[in-house]
């Protein structure tokens, strides 16, 4: 029983892998995160480029003070 167990949750491991490639027509043994990965990875440098200038803008008036006060 505990073989059957293991062996029915290791097909159905290995048939959702094959089932998202066979869905998407990509080839059987190819990654079918790979797109979503690449998709992730853009994403967040846009974040991370978006972020640096909200920052930016945010700190801009400290900074200003701060160097007015340093050049005195």
């Amino acid at each position: 029983m505990k073989q059957f167990l293991i062996g029915l949750i290791v097909g159905a491991l290995v048939a959702f892998h094959l089932g998202i490639n066979f869905g998407r027509h990509k080839p059987l043994l190819s990654n079918p995160y790979a797109v979503e990965v690449e998709q992730v990875k853009e994403r967040a440098g846009q974040a991370i480029e978006s972020t640096k200038e909200v920052i930016h803008e945010a700190t801009e008036p400290a900074r200003k003070n701060v160097d007015k006060k340093l050049s005195r």
